[in-house]
């Protein structure tokens, strides 16, 4: 969820980068039971943020997403909304965040593969076709496992040092296998039934994994699975569940399903729970084509949880006159903003053009005015 904060670029500086008066210095034991100093930033922006160890380490599988999943929507949702859950689990009052240290690349690498008599780690259906269905070009079962994202969670003890406190573990499932057979690409729906099941399989084989690396015996887990959307939706996927295992244990020891759902507005479905605020988005729409004779499009992408209007973020292209008709036409629309949306959702507006970003709207539930950035 992006968020905009007008705070002195010197502020950020001295309390993101350099070790400042307010700034507190941890010594982190390493794997390697070496010591490191690290420097936790005493600047929170917003409570549903963590706060991040300098310097930040990277993940040893970093950049894999890209290649794995189907777009940048789904890349995004999967890293956001798995932070979004681990909230539940690990409060950012007490936790600080690192990317994934404990997977590496080769295993992440060989997990993701088939299981086959080569490589027994590969969490995806071993390809069981004999060589005449092969050559018949029989279909193999589809792989349901796009991605592993790891997520560490540190915690401070009462030695003012800095230990491992949780994990989180996203795991992002095909609902759509792209492939190809004597190179005639095909795609197979994968039914949501199956991709719950065997995820759920393949987070307590990984648990079981991870349990056995250093450190990690005592270490609460927590997994959650990530439906993928297909390759041209214009919305991300989803996490459809999740579960822990505490310390100690090998397995998930409970799933809880996750109700979360992104609708594009104006919606062509006729749900009722959909109506009054497509109507309220219509309306808007018609209110902001009236400002320009030419204009093209106005997109909205709502995010649902529990069946409720979370959020709503507008995207709004327009052609660059000159920052005086942008002032305007911000102006404009920021009033239109307060006429159509109740106050209770979040409304983020992004105005853009040829040029790039030209101003964000940016309005946060339960508050009456919104917060407007015109970019110079």
């Amino acid at each position: 969820m992006k968020r905009i904060w007008w705070i002195p670029i010197s502020i950020l500086l001295l309390s993101g980068c350099v070790p400042s008066g307010n700034d507190e210095a941890e010594v982190i034991n390493t794997e390697e039971e070496e010591a490191e100093t690290a420097i936790i930033p005493s600047m929170q922006l917003d409570e549903q943020y963590y706060r991040t160890l300098l310097p930040y380490k990277q993940s040893a599988t970093r950049g894999k997403i890209v290649s794995r999943l189907n777009s940048r929507y789904d890349i995004k949702e999967a890293e956001h909304g798995l932070l979004r859950l681990s909230q539940q689990q690990f409060s950012p009052d007490d936790y600080y965040f690192q990317e994934g240290q404990k997977i590496t690349d080769e295993e992440a690498s060989l997990w993701l593969q088939r299981e086959s008599k080569d490589n027994p780690q590969g969490l995806n259906p071993a390809d069981g076709r004999s060589q005449a269905e092969t050559e018949d070009g029989e279909r193999p079962q589809p792989e349901l496992l796009a991605h592993i994202l790891e997520q560490n969670y540190l915690v401070k003890t009462g030695e003012d040092k800095i230990r491992l406190g949780g994990v989180s573990i996203g795991l992002a499932m095909n609902t759509v296998y792209y492939s190809s057979t004597d190179s005639i690409p095909y795609e197979e729906s994968i039914p949501q039934d199956q991709i719950a099941e065997e995820g759920k399989r393949m987070a307590d084989e990984i648990v079981k994994r991870l349990r056995e690396k250093e450190g990690m015996a005592d270490v609460p887990i927590l997994i959650a699975l990530f439906a993928q959307n297909s390759r041209n939706a214009m919305t991300p996927g989803t996490y459809f569940s999740y579960g822990a295992a505490p310390k100690g244990e090998t397995e998930v020891a409970n799933w809880n399903d996750i109700d979360e759902e992104y609708i594009v507005f104006p919606t062509s479905g006729t749900d009722e729970q959909y109506r009054d605020i497509d109507t309220a988005f219509r309306n808007f729409k018609q209110d902001v084509e009236l400002y320009f004779s030419n204009f093209t499009s106005v997109i909205g992408k709502g995010f649902y949880q529990s069946g409720q209007l979370q959020e709503m973020k507008i995207e709004i292209p327009i052609q660059f006159y000159g920052s005086a008709e942008v002032i305007g036409f911000t102006q404009y629309v920021t009033g239109l903003i307060l006429d159509h949306f109740p106050d209770d959702i979040q409304i983020e507006v992004n105005v853009t053009s040829t040029n790039g970003a030209e101003a964000l709207i940016l309005r946060k539930a339960g508050e009456s005015e919104p917060v407007v950035h015109i970019y110079e």
